[in-house]
């Protein structure tokens, strides 16, 4: 029996040496074209749900875990302030823009009344004109009877002279008495109409002045009027606004989700006075999964993006899914911790960094196996 044991153990020893030949093999071949990580997680993009006006929550409509769409209506807020609000703006708008007609009617009525002090200044102007022209005028025949006079008076004084002489008859002498009577008559009222004239003249350039004050008066009161509307409008517009800004306001009071995913962590609960920027819940998405893989320095010098890669899912027995790689990051894992490790000290101990590799599906979604943020997985990176 001994004998018999003796001659099994070599080919037992050979069997055992050439399936441990054969496994070395095999596992540094693998390692020669492969490499692989066990330090990555599933990640999701997860948006955090909080009111943007402040409030008590009057309605929850959403559970824990529970699966929504983007748009869904998540929490209501107590929206009765936010009414009263809307209110008030719109009667604030509608009084300004009531203001506005007013005013804009006011302007409309000093543009008038620019209007018919400029028809006025042009007819007082017209009239100084003219007053000058008769004062002209009326000068022209003062002159003129003034040589009559003079004429006449010439013509008296000779037939005077020759009146005793019985050089000149009666009647002549008499009708040279009555030319020059008329003549100075005629003087007279030549005078008396310059002197009219002339006082016209002052009347008419008075009435002048008071057009042109006239006109500059209602010019200022017709800028005023034009810088009220304009304020009128402005205080308008800022009435619309603030409405707008009501309105949003009670739109906000209606929270609802800004993805599709799952809702977890939801704080908000009915009664609750929820602040702005409170989180009331988050949301984890479900159409944008990632692997953060932490792969060694020393094993991504053959990584490029756009390889495809095997992820192993611990949740499904190493179930194996296709992906390539998305990016590499541009700095070590250690680079983002709150305290950075530095390397400046003497007591200097080389330790091997991670440096984080993104890694997308490529493979459909199957509903019998979801996968979660932050589930274990195993990334192999074929490098040959």
């Amino acid at each position: 029996m001994e004998k018999k044991k003796n001659r099994a153990l070599p080919f037992i020893l050979g069997g055992v040496l050439l399936v441990g030949g054969i496994f070395g093999f095999t596992k540094i071949r693998y390692l020669m074209t492969h490499e692989d990580t066990e330090n990555s997680y599933l990640e999701a993009d997860i948006v955090s749900v909080s009111p943007k006006v402040q409030g008590y929550i009057d309605k929850v409509l959403v559970q824990e875990n529970q699966y929504v769409k983007a748009g869904d209506t998540l929490f209501i807020l107590d929206n009765r302030d936010f009414k009263l609000r809307v209110l008030q703006s719109e009667a604030a708008l509608q009084n300004a823009e009531a203001n506005v007609g007013y005013v804009a009617a006011n302007a409309t009525s000093a543009g008038a009344n620019v209007g018919t002090a400029e028809a006025n200044f042009q007819t007082s102007a017209a009239g100084v004109e003219t007053a000058v022209s008769s004062v002209e005028t009326a000068q022209a025949n003062v002159d003129a009877a003034q040589s009559r006079a003079w004429q006449s008076k010439q013509d008296f004084n000779r037939y005077a002279a020759l009146l005793p002489q019985r050089a000149v008859t009666q009647q002549q002498y008499d009708a040279a008495k009555a030319n020059m009577e008329s003549a100075q008559a005629g003087l007279l009222a030549a005078q008396s109409q310059l002197e009219t004239a002339r006082r016209q003249v002052e009347v008419s350039r008075r009435q002048s002045n008071a057009g042109a004050s006239q006109k500059a008066a209602y010019q200022t009161q017709a800028a005023a009027a034009g810088k009220n509307v304009a304020i009128a409008r402005t205080q308008a517009e800022q009435r619309r606004l603030d409405l707008e800004n009501a309105r949003l306001n009670l739109s906000y009071t209606v929270i609802t989700a800004p993805v599709s995913g799952f809702v977890a962590k939801k704080n908000g609960q009915l009664g609750q006075l929820a602040n702005i920027g409170s989180p009331l819940c988050s949301i984890v998405s479900d159409k944008n999964l990632w692997i953060t893989a932490n792969f060694k320095e020393t094993q991504v010098g053959k990584m490029r993006p756009g390889q495809p890669v095997q992820v192993k899912v611990d949740a499904y027995g190493g179930k194996i899914f296709n992906g390539k790689i998305e990016s590499i990051s541009p700095a070590t894992g250690a680079k983002f911790s709150l305290l950075p490790p530095d390397n400046a000290s003497g007591n200097f101990v080389k330790v091997v960094q991670r440096i984080p590799v993104r890694v997308v599906l490529t493979d459909t979604p199957d509903p019998e196996m979801p996968l979660r943020a932050g589930m274990s997985v195993e990334v192999i990176v074929p490098t040959k």
